[in-house]
């Protein structure tokens, strides 16, 4: 284990499986007490029982992050069982079946936008304020290249990931000067579940659309966000880093 988030606690949302279970175990790995947030409580608690295994701490709290009782509890939650919040990993969100725009239906619209970009702003507003009380804190974002550039087909994703972006640009100059730095990652074509379901062929478009012909792992994003809530990127603030393989610049 790695000591470069020694004495942090940190939360991640979304965190019992993908990018989220990757970003919570390696957070753990770098010293920091983490709080792992998802809707599915029997796959958060495989990724906390993970962490305890290898040495690290952490604990499970079930939140749905457009509910914003819910997000509160987690900060809550987070103070009552590790003494505080220093890090933020708001990595929730999900996207819709891939449509041109007048194919897509209002409730997958509702649904994209409600957990993608209402839950990160409920998230970082309840994050700002304790960081606020508390001396300051830091928050990274899971934007994505589809929050970077035209999208066709995932109108709602692309749009919400859009606004991802819109905020966390915008509210990390709010908070220059309150020691709340915030930036975001922006993955492109990643190897989790979304992908590894996929038809083989379906999987060889994706990878050749990258540069660097292949898939990213997970735990490159998380290695990505570990550094952004370390002091190893102190300043650094409002940015969105693509993790992609060279795909933006493509």
């Amino acid at each position: 284990m790695s000591a470069v988030l020694e004495n942090k606690v940190a939360l991640v949302t979304a965190g019992g499986a993908g990018i989220g279970a990757a970003i919570a175990l390696r957070l753990a790995a770098d010293g920091a007490s983490v709080v792992v947030s998802d809707v599915n409580d029997t796959a958060g608690q495989s990724i906390v029982d993970q962490i305890v295994a290898a040495g690290g701490q952490a604990a499970f709290k079930h939140a749905n992050v457009a509910d914003e009782a819910e997000v509160n509890a987690l900060i809550d939650f987070a103070v009552a069982t590790f003494g505080g919040l220093h890090l933020a990993a708001n990595n929730a969100g999900i996207g819709a079946m891939p449509h041109r725009i007048d194919q897509v239906t209002d409730a997958e619209w509702d649904r994209t936008i409600a957990v993608t970009l209402r839950g990160t702003y409920l998230c970082m507003k309840a994050e700002a304020a304790h960081f606020l009380a508390n001396g300051g804190g830091n928050i990274v974002n899971t934007a994505s290249i589809a929050g970077l550039k035209a999208t066709p087909n995932l109108s709602p994703y692309s749009a919400a990931k859009h606004g991802v972006v819109a905020l966390t640009r915008g509210t990390a100059l709010e908070y220059a000067t309150d020691n709340i730095r915030v930036n975001a990652v922006a993955p492109g074509a990643i190897d989790t579940a979304a992908l590894a379901g996929l038809p083989e062929a379906d999987k060889a478009i994706y990878t050749a659309q990258v540069p660097m012909k292949r898939l990213g792992q997970a735990s490159e994003i998380a290695s990505a966000v570990s550094w952004l809530l370390s002091d190893q990127s102190s300043f650094v603030t409002g940015v969105v880093l693509p993790v992609d393989g060279g795909t933006l610049n493509a």
